[in-house]
């Protein structure tokens, strides 16, 4: 008796939810065509903005590296500046967050 129940509730609660969903899916605004294709090159742009800097963030830092290992000591003091500059501006990205 108590497995019928349990199933009649999962049963019905699936079928809600379904049609809750299509309920909301009315409910949203969607895009033009001409809108989405303007959205889809903006993210296509930062995505390949993104890629370029990254990729020369990790040619600096390899070549920095490469000069910290090999015991080079422009490259240790370089190095240095580069991680104090990172740790200030980290604790100053913090502070403006929890003001």
């Amino acid at each position: 008796m108590a497995d019928r129940k349990n199933k009649q509730k999962s049963g019905n609660a699936i079928i809600r939810y379904f049609r809750e969903t299509r309920v909301e899916l009315r409910k949203v605004r969607w895009p033009s065509r001409k809108e989405a294709w303007r959205l889809t090159k903006v993210v296509g742009l930062v995505t390949l903005g993104m890629a370029v800097l990254l990729g020369v963030m990790d040619l600096f830092f390899g070549w920095m590296l490469r000069g910290v290992i090999s015991q080079n000591v422009l490259f240790m003091v370089l190095g240095a500046i580069v991680a104090a500059a990172l740790t200030i501006a980290t604790i100053m990205v913090g502070q403006v967050d929890e003001a």
